[in-house]
């Protein structure tokens, strides 16, 4: 688990009881029941599969996209800038809105007025890193934030056909997800 340092020129490091507290609330809930009962999806672990993704959970028409297939889909390209391990980083990422793919998905498998509001996106990476999104945060109508799924980094794909979670604005990038190979919403 990559863990951002907030103190510029430290280590960041985990005492003995924050990291059994740490311990006891995410790896329950990284290890709970989907929606549907089930537990959560492993990506296969293999280097050279290719790049795919999955969203499902409360959506409509749960999707399964190649790398290829994300490509078709309109494209938003964005200048991110955050605080790295290693300084500052800085690139220009094309990829697809994760807005756009909710609404590819069908939208909200719920009924009621603004459902978006009380709803969230877990995106998780090929090697278990996770982060959670409120939809609230990247509904146009609310927050607006241009959270995409990337293929690209500087006009070149990223890895071997990688996908990357990368938000803007975000002072640091503990919440780009590299290698995303599943969208839960819940």
């Amino acid at each position: 688990m990559r863990i951002p340092s907030r103190r510029p020129h430290h280590s960041w490091s985990w005492t003995g009881a924050a990291c059994a507290g740490f311990l006891a609330l995410a790896v329950p809930a990284l290890l709970a029941p989907n929606s549907s009962g089930a537990a959560p999806a492993r990506a296969a672990s293999h280097p050279s599969s290719p790049a795919s993704l999955v969203l499902d959970g409360q959506v409509k028409h749960p999707l399964r996209l190649a790398a290829d297939e994300l490509r078709r889909l309109p494209a938003t390209r964005l200048d991110i800038s955050f605080q790295g391990e290693h300084g500052v980083e800085k690139a220009t990422y094309t990829g697809t809105l994760l807005w756009i793919l909710l609404k590819r998905a069908g939208g909200l498998d719920a009924a009621g007025k603004r459902e978006d509001l009380r709803h969230t996106m877990t995106i998780t990476g090929r090697d278990g890193y996770a982060v959670v999104l409120a939809l609230g945060e990247i509904d146009p109508d609310f927050g607006g934030r241009a959270a995409m799924i990337a293929y690209a980094r500087d006009g070149r794909p990223i890895g071997a056909g990688e996908l990357r979670l990368v938000i803007p604005g975000d002072k640091h990038g503990g919440r780009d997800v590299r290698d995303v190979v599943r969208i839960e919403v819940r």
